[in-house]
């Protein structure tokens, strides 16, 4: 079992991301590999008090970038798990 404190790991600031939390009230988070649906919409209600409507879930694969600095090698991005979290209606997250 993993402890609630170590779910989330920090938000995703994306242009995407940021704009369906100002139309949708929706929050993309990165989260622990081994978390499930259940244990992150309880973590998020947990620490930022809100009630969570809906958790979607999306494994992103790593990435294979060139590195500019040394010419011919190839550094591979990590790989992560992303929860886009939407909240009901009259709740928000305070993100700082």
């Amino acid at each position: 079992m993993i402890h609630r404190d170590s779910i989330i790991l920090e938000h995703v600031i994306t242009e995407k991301a940021t704009e369906a939390t100002s139309l949708a009230n929706q929050y993309t988070f990165k989260v622990a590999r081994t978390a499930n649906r259940v244990s992150i919409k309880q973590a998020i209600e947990a620490q930022f008090g809100v009630e969570v409507a809906n958790v979607r879930v999306a494994n992103v694969k790593a990435k294979l970038k060139m590195d500019r600095k040394r010419r011919g090698t190839v550094n591979r991005r990590q790989a992560y798990k992303k929860a886009i979290i939407r909240l009901k209606e009259g709740s928000t997250i305070e993100l700082a």
